[in-house]
């Protein structure tokens, strides 16, 4: 018989249902007690019929339209009471015993706000993968980018509370802006230097669809917590905003 949930996981979702499925499996795969939440903003695609297969399993989920992914987050994260928490968008998943090896080291020092492990990025179509670039922590490494895989995350609940989640203010950075956060309230995170997840990339992200956006609330959330934009920002912009829409076409 399954024990009590350690890890709370919210799946923020929308017409994502061709990915869906193999996020939700891999959840339910970890080698530790979990309670998930799906919030799916009213998805038109085949998402219903994967929320249904695996409702049996699900703690809770709804789908309707509403105030965007930080919402979600936020909402699902506050229906749960696991003393662990993350989210795992709909197109991405976690790698065999990803959520155990997380939780060692916060198991281990009660005072650590969270942990994060490598990632590999996963090209949709091509099948191509290729690391996150991740490192342990610090901020200067932080304010020059953002260096914690979101998908590869396991933050404290009483952390997570205290800091108010993430801002639902923000539709690109708030990964970004809640490591920050942390940080700055409670110190550095652990860093686990094992691949414990995949980020998927395709044409559907916020990521490749946002990116003047994506800039923008980056580079403001950096100002806000560590007091200046470095120039690496602005020399980066054009390129990833004109150049990669550029070549991407």
């Amino acid at each position: 018989m399954a024990g009590p949930p350690k890890v709370t996981v919210a799946v923020p979702s929308f017409n994502q249902g061709a990915f869906l499925e193999q996020a939700l499996k891999s959840i339910f795969d970890q080698l530790v007690d979990v309670e998930v939440f799906v919030a799916d903003a009213g998805s038109a695609d085949g998402t219903l019929d994967v929320i249904r297969k695996w409702e049996s399993r699900l703690a809770g989920w709804r789908s309707y339209p509403d105030k965007g992914q930080s919402a979600a987050i936020n909402e699902s994260i506050a229906k749960g009471s696991a003393p662990y928490v993350c989210w795992i968008n709909s197109d991405d998943w976690l790698l065999p015993g990803a959520l155990a090896r997380l939780m060692e080291p916060l198991e281990r020092d009660l005072k650590l706000p969270m942990s994060y492990g490598r990632a590999w990025h996963f090209e949709d179509g091509t099948n191509r993968t290729r690391p996150v670039f991740t490192r342990p922590f610090s901020e200067s490494w932080m304010a020059q980018l953002n260096i914690v895989a979101q998908p590869a995350t396991l933050i404290r609940r009483t952390a997570w509370d205290i800091v108010g989640g993430v801002d639902e203010t923000l539709a690109m950075a708030m990964d970004y802006d809640l490591w920050w956060k942390l940080f700055k309230r409670f110190g550095a995170p652990a860093y686990v230097p094992e691949y414990v997840a995949v980020n998927r990339e395709h044409r559907g992200t916020k990521t490749a669809t946002q990116r003047v956006l994506h800039y923008r609330e980056a580079m403001s959330v950096v100002r806000r917590h560590h007091g200046s934009v470095p120039l690496k920002w602005y020399l980066a912009q054009p390129y990833a905003v004109w150049w990669r829409s550029f070549v991407g076409r």
